[in-house]
Order: C-alpha cells, then sequence, then structure tokens
C-alpha cells in the first residue's frame, strides 16, 4: 500500500488548489472527494482581486477567461445616502474580479492538480481518520459501491467546508465565534447583461449583481435572518420585492428569464479554527468560514491553500520543523482574514456604522479615491488601514470629523 506525503480531504477550491501546489513541489499527493467533477454547490461566485492574483501566477486565468467568465472592471455601489461608480485598482497584476460558476472554477483547479502529478479521486466518501498513538496517520473511506479502504499519509489535510467532518474528527477549537444573522438567496438570469458589477445596500439587505458563465447575470440577495422565515414562505416573491428597492433592478430582472431555481441557504457560520495538531491541517472554510455578504470566501481559499502549501513545503524539505511551520500558517492565515473577517460580520448587522457612511460620503467629492474604496471591498487595499484614523482624517478633513463628532454626516 503505497504512503502519500499528503492526503487532502475535499477536492473544490481550497483542496484541489493545495494539492496542486503541493504536487508542484514535487510531494505525492492523494486528494479525496465524494463528488464527480463539474459539480455544482452555493458560492459567493466572486474571485476578488488577491484570488484573480493567484490564479494569474499559477497560470489558471486565462483558462478561468476562456470558459466565459467575464471580467468585471467597474463598479457601481449604491447606497440610500451615496452613488458611487469607479474601477478596480491595478492589483499583483490583473485590475479585474470575476465571478464563474463553480462547476467551471472547481473543474478548473481539479484539473490543475491532476496536471501537476496529485492523484485526485473523485466520488469518494471519507469515513473516518486513522490515528496511531495519537497522530493522524491517514484515512478509511469507500468509492461508491466499494469496499472500505486505507489510505496512509505523513500529513491530512481538511479542505472538507464549514462542517469539516476532519476538524470534527480532531476536535480542533473553533474561536472568535460570531452568531448567524444574515441568510443569502440566490440565482442566475438570462436577458439580464451587465457591463460591470453592481453592490446596492438597503435598510436590511444587500444585493450583489455580477455577469458569469454562459452569458448569465448573477444576482444575489442578503437579509437578516430573523427573517428567514417569512423569506422561505415566498422566496421569490421576497426575493423580487428586494430588487425592487434597487432603482430600475426589479423591473430588469422581471423582464429577464431565470436560469435555474433560487438557491436560498441560512448556513452561514462565522468562525476561526484551530489549523493543524500532530498529523493535521485545514484549510480554506474548514478552518476559517464567515457569512458571504462580502463575497470573500473564494479568494480566502484560493490564499489559505497558498499560505499552507508553503508550510508544509517548508516542514517536508527541513526549512522548518512541520509543527512551526503549521503553527505559522495559523499566525499568517489570521493576520490575513481577520479584518475583513471583523468587517464582514459587522455588515451582517445591516447598521453601516456613523464612520462608513461619512467616509462613503466624502468620497463623491474625491473621485479618485472611489478607486481605492473599491480596492477595499475587493481585498486589495487593507481595509484596517483605510478605516484606520489617518486616513479618516484625510478623507473627511476637520470639518468632516467635526459633524461626526455631533452625529451629523
Amino acid at each position: 500500500m503505497m504512503t502519500y506525503d499528503v492526503i487532502v480531504v475535499g477536492a473544490r477550491v481550497a483542496g484541489a488548489a493545495t494539492a496542486m501546489l503541493l504536487a508542484r513541489r514535487g510531494l505525492r499527493v492523494l486528494a479525496l472527494d465524494r463528488v464527480a467533477f463539474p459539480s455544482d454547490t452555493i458560492s459567493s461566485h466572486q474571485v476578488q482581486l488577491p484570488g484573480v492574483a493567484l490564479l494569474h501566477r499559477w497560470g489558471l486565468l486565462d483558462q478561468i477567461r476562456a470558459s466565459g467568465a467575464p471580467p468585471t472592471r467597474e463598479v457601481r455601489f449604491d447606497t440610500p445616502e451615496v452613488v458611487l461608480q469607479g474601477r478596480f485598482p491595478q492589483h499583483q497584476g490583473v485590475d479585474a474580479l470575476y465571478s464563474p460558476r463553480r462547476t467551471v472554477l472547481d473543474s478548473v483547479l481539479v484539473e490543475a492538480a491532476r496536471a501537476a502529478g496529485a492523484q485526485v479521486r473523485e466520488n469518494f466518501r471519507v469515513e473516518e481518520l486513522v490515528f496511531s498513538d495519537g497522530r493522524v496517520t491517514g484515512v478509511r473511506g469507500s468509492e461508491r459501491g466499494g469496499s472500505s479502504i486505507v489510505e496512509s499519509a505523513s500529513l491530512v489535510v481538511g479542505a472538507d467546508g464549514k462542517h469539516s467532518m476532519v476538524a470534527a474528527a480532531v476536535g480542533a477549537a473553533s474561536y472568535r465565534q460570531r452568531p448567524v444573522r444574515a441568510f443569502a438567496s440566490y440565482t442566475y438570469w438570462s436577458g439580464a447583461p451587465m457591463i460591470g458589477g453592481a453592490i446596492y445596500q438597503r435598510p436590511q439587505r444587500t444585493v450583489a449583481v455580477f455577469p458569469t458563465n454562459d452569458n448569465l447575470t448573477m444576482v444575489y440577495v442578503s437579509a437578516p435572518l430573523a427573517e428567514f422565515g417569512t423569506f422561505r414562505a415566498d422566496i421569490e416573491g421576497h426575493y423580487l420585492k428586494t430588487l425592487d428597492l434597487c432603482g430600475d433592478l426589479g423591473d430588469r430582472i422581471r423582464a429577464a428569464t431565470r436560469a435555474e431555481r433560487i438557491r436560498t441557504t441560512p448556513d452561514q457560520p462565522n468562525t476561526l479554527r484551530r489549523s493543524h495538531g500532530p498529523g493535521w491541517a485545514l484549510v480554506g472554510d474548514a478552518g476559517a468560514v464567515m457569512d458571504s455578504i462580502s463575497a470573500q470566501g473564494i479568494s480566502n481559499a484560493l490564499r489559505d491553500a497558498q499560505l499552507l502549501a508553503d508550510a508544509i513545503a517548508a516542514g517536508f524539505d527541513g526549512t522548518k520543523p512541520m509543527a512551526a511551520a503549521l503553527a505559522d500558517h495559523q499566525r499568517r492565515r489570521d493576520r490575513a482574514i481577520i479584518p475583513m473577517y471583523d468587517f464582514t460580520t459587522g455588515l451582517t448587522r445591516f447598521r453601516p456604522r456613523l464612520v462608513e457612511t461619512a467616509l462613503l460620503a466624502s468620497l463623491q467629492r474625491k473621485p479618485g479615491e472611489v478607486d481605492r474604496f473599491l480596492g477595499v471591498i475587493a481585498g486589495a487595499v487593507p481595509l484596517d488601514r483605510y478605516f484606520a484614523p489617518a486616513n479618516a482624517l484625510r478623507l473627511l478633513g476637520l470639518r468632516g470629523l467635526a459633524r461626526l463628532a455631533r452625529g451629523r454626516v
């Protein structure tokens, strides 16, 4: 029986990317997934600028473009108080985000993992982890209709999503948990073309509209979890009523053709988990997951795959002890994700902070700053620096700060 260097449980974005990167470094990698690709899944769709930059670095962006997923360079950010129109800034050689269907993105990454030399086994259900002296040494599972088998590895990586079996089996501790406050609902429309993207913030609602594959437009709605029961009783009716709050969007969508059913989910946990232990590591949503309202999940997963692959490679080549390398990965992951994590969970309150409202209002008088703000929401400009007091003073000026202090924007 072959012993692998790394077994990756889950072969969607985080898992396939991790498997690809490790195989490119010469490690023996087995990636397992219970589905066959192409396969769809609930998704936030947007690959934000940092994620696009990684796909470009890995040599995969041309395949996303060739799939018919159009680039989005311009965005309308529309709130009751202010409407901003701008372009994404250049970031590491890219200037657009993409919103591919998961049937496309996941398949591109799976095939890239195979091309790099990883073995990818589809329709394989991992049933349990195998332990020896308190250390994970492999997995037990079976192909559909087959008998149970054991695969062994020096390291098992859980890339099996927000309800990770791997995380549960090793007892990975959760921290910085935040309550679920919002649910998401989206579908695709034919005959509603978009040149750019649009984000609407309305009382108790956020709406995102972006072009995707097959000349379809993805329209996403986020609303408070407290309204989920009412919304579910008439999903399409409440969905369309929300779009009616967004200028002519409701009329445009009613004139279009719905291509698929409306997908609606309240399953949006917000938590970080310890990401490593003896013989195991976590990547992507298995280790850090947050609400889809900011559409950061795919880019977070791609970044985390790169960080974890770097750490694992350092452990195998002796640059660092594996335990130290994996601990460093968790620290780097948290530094990268926490500012946007906190911002995202704040968005699910559907009550913009006064300082954020004031900063947005100030951008109307500074058109050159709009692109930088769009870089913030695309994850390319550090969010904590943007909302820092020094930058607020630069954007608002002393008079603006005085108005803000008096509660007047």
